[in-house]
């Protein structure tokens, strides 16, 4: 029996979805062309390809930029590391090379994006003023601040929480317009296997990249189902687990234009609260759909790992 292409598809999606994995597990490993071919049991050749076809990068490119990310992600949220220590962990031999490349993604040196990063590099700060211009003072950005604090307040009640293991069906997509759609796609898995029918089933949203770092096009989100029972998956749809930890957990009841000021106010607490962000991914679950929700509003759980 032939396969069709939507079946070719998709499996070639759940074997990227296995170079992805590997890839954020082996970042200051070698990554070579050659080792991660096999990872996705293509031939070189083939993997360069549909690699690029799937995600719009090289397999060079997109080790480069994730290694690069996740050391500009350090030295926002974890200040007492050394840049040397960042260039090492995360594939540099030498900070020479590594202040190179990071110069080419950020125009900034480590040591300058690590100084300027709360009023250049924050999201907060290129809110734009009404004449269509970034905010240019350290007192609008301080007053931004202080606005979210406030908003934070009367919006959400965090609490500091150890989570559980969790296993969750997901599919993966890149860039923030794709959400929907791999949600759209775990739904019509999951409904005739009565999954969503179950009260302890949420809808989860696991996020591998910061939006405040990585270009909202090129950032990678997991569309996920949390699982109560065992469960076979096919094609692109694979399972993975949240490990059991220590979070910062924010309960909101928002509107879907909230949630950028809802997850920059969490990590605002964070910071104000003397916590750091462990090397985990954030991740929200959701306890209704918004479209029942008279107001139109999710009621829903962000969750920033910490150390």
């Amino acid at each position: 029996m032939a396969i069709s292409k939507s079946d070719l598809e998709d499996e070639y999606k759940s074997r990227i979805n296995r170079v992805f994995e590997y890839i954020d597990e082996n970042l200051m490993e070698d990554l070579s062309l050659e080792t991660i071919s096999k990872i996705a049991f293509f031939s070189p050749y083939h993997f360069h390809r549909i690699f690029k076809t799937i995600t719009g990068e090289t397999l060079n490119e997109y080790i480069t930029r994730q290694r690069i990310e996740k050391a500009a992600a350090m030295l926002l949220y974890n200040s007492n590391s050394r840049i040397t220590e960042i260039a090492f962990q995360f594939g540099f031999s030498e900070n020479s090379a590594f202040t190179r490349a990071f110069k080419k993604f950020y125009q900034l040196s480590p040591t300058a994006f690590r100084e300027q990063h709360t009023n250049k590099f924050s999201k907060i700060n290129q809110l734009k003023s009404k004449n269509g211009q970034a905010y240019p003072s350290r007192e609008q950005y301080l007053s931004n601040i202080d606005n979210l604090k406030n908003w934070i307040k009367m919006n959400a009640k965090i609490e500091v929480k150890e989570m559980p293991k969790m296993e969750l069906a997901y599919i993966t997509c890149i860039g923030d317009k794709n959400v929907s759609n791999a949600f759209d796609k775990l739904v019509k898995w999951a409904m005739p296997k009565g999954l969503l029918a179950k009260e302890e089933t949420k809808m989860v949203t696991i996020y591998h990249d910061s939006f405040k770092i990585t270009e909202p096009e090129k950032v990678r989100m997991s569309a996920c189902i949390l699982l109560t029972e065992p469960v076979e998956t096919e094609g692109e749809i694979g399972l993975t687990t949240i490990e059991a930890g220590k979070f910062i957990k924010g309960s909101f009841e928002i509107n879907l234009s909230d949630f950028e000021q809802a997850w920059s106010g969490l990590f605002i607490w964070m910071n104000e609260n003397g916590y750091k962000k462990a090397d985990r991914n954030p991740f929200e679950i959701f306890h209704n759909n918004y479209q029942d929700h008279p107001e139109k509003k999710c009621i829903v759980d962000l969750y920033i790992p910490i150390e």
